[in-house]
């Protein structure tokens, strides 16, 4: 009997065997389970150690400064600190925020929240491919904008920002001044191990990862704040002087641990990742597009391969889920939303609308993704879907 395919990478990823490992080792009598705070004696020196070689790791991924992480419990909580942290820190001076209408709920709800202090919030929205246009963003900057905070990999469409072309904009909009200056955050939850991103190189100012987007844990994030001596956010909560007193709380070894591990990990194969996913991807969109009345939703060529939102003519995506719950795991929007019936925010935001809109599904597929997982999935999608258009018929 066929195993049931799982291709729902963005929403989480399995975590990998090396670093289940690696956070086993962590837990029992026999390892590293000590509080890294306790540093009177050699247990937690030892957990410390840990903790500070997993932010190295980390660090020499994104080319930055170790002190310049802070570990949260995953991307959302890292937005949370980044956005209302400075929001926080600066409302007697300036309360203007530019975001985007396809942002994650993590940042949307958090901007939503803000708006409610007395901030003013601008959600941008894209062109019909998904892509925030840098005239439109820097014609929206006034002075009294403090914050940009756009993600560089959209969860649900695999879309890709230019990031790197935002943060030079904004870095020569205004930049004169301290007091003026406009900082960048970007949500790098879906990018992580997939991309590059060089932080000495580009002019990102905050940057929220999330651990289990990568092949590590879930329940641990961490927020990069460029120059973080020099930064004041507000901490979102108090307790501690744990992660340089912006996140109190004991640091979860095993977790920091399996993180750091995934992050080495994933730069050593992300080349052979990018490569694997690009050919699995392509396979499976050549035999979807046999079916006809095939949409493809978000820009096809600025995009991550791992990640494909697709529509069908005369196919709901609640259908067609159902009819694919024991054989295939993917899903028809953002994990977060789960539980919710509205329609993705993301692809109204882009335009789409009708049958389209309420006819997208996401598949994402990842390292443990097999030929012959496509293979099978390209049978079963387009079964379903001749299925379904035939008892549209006959209705």
């Amino acid at each position: 009997m066929n195993h049931p395919i799982y291709l729902d990478y963005a929403a989480t990823t399995p975590t990998a065997p090396e670093v289940a490992l690696a956070m086993a080792e962590c837990l029992t009598l026999e390892g590293e389970f000590a509080n890294p705070a306790s540093l009177q004696h050699n247990f937690g020196e030892r957990a410390y150690n840990l903790v500070e070689k997993a932010r190295a790791d980390i660090a020499n991924f994104f080319n930055c400064k170790t002190n310049d992480l802070v570990f949260t419990s995953g991307a959302t909580e890292a937005n949370n600190l980044a956005i209302k942290g400075l929001a926080l820190s600066l409302q007697n001076k300036r309360k203007h925020i530019i975001t985007s209408a396809t942002e994650h709920k993590a940042v949307i709800d958090t901007c939503k929240y803000l708006e409610t202090l007395g901030f003013n919030v601008t959600y941008l929205k894209p062109d019909n491919n998904g892509l925030i246009e840098l005239d439109t963003l820097l014609a929206a900057i006034t002075e009294d904008t403090f914050l940009v905070s756009l993600m560089h990999v959209n969860n649900e469409t695999g879309v890709i920002q230019n990031i790197e072309e935002i943060a030079q904009a904004i870095q020569h909009k205004h930049q004169t001044h301290p007091d003026n200056k406009i900082y960048f955050h970007v949500d790098a939850a879906q990018s992580v191990g997939k991309l590059n991103i060089d932080l000495s190189q580009t002019a990102i100012d905050l940057l929220s990862i999330s651990g289990h987007k990568c092949y590590g844990p879930k329940g641990i994030g961490c927020l990069y704040i460029r120059n973080r001596k020099q930064q004041r956010l507000m901490p979102l909560m108090q307790g501690g002087g744990q992660e340089f007193g912006l996140r109190p709380g004991t640091l979860p070894t095993h977790q920091i641990v399996g993180m750091g591990t995934a992050i080495k990990l994933a730069s050593d194969s992300l080349h052979k990742d990018n490569q694997h996913t690009q050919h699995l991807a392509y396979l499976l969109t050549t035999k979807l597009k046999q079916l006809g009345g095939v949409y493809f939703n978000g820009h096809q060529h600025q995009k991550l391969a791992t990640i494909i939102n697709i529509s069908f003519d005369n196919v709901g995506s609640d259908s067609l889920l159902i009819r694919l719950r024991d054989q295939i795991a993917i899903a028809n929007g953002s994990a977060c939303n789960t539980g919710t019936i509205e329609a993705s925010h993301v692809l109204r935001a882009m335009g789409i609308e009708g049958d389209r809109l309420y006819g997208a599904i996401r598949i994402s597929i990842g390292r443990y993704t097999t030929e012959q997982d496509i293979q099978r999935t390209g049978e079963i999608i387009c079964k379903e879907v001749l299925t379904l258009r035939q008892l549209a018929l006959e209705d």
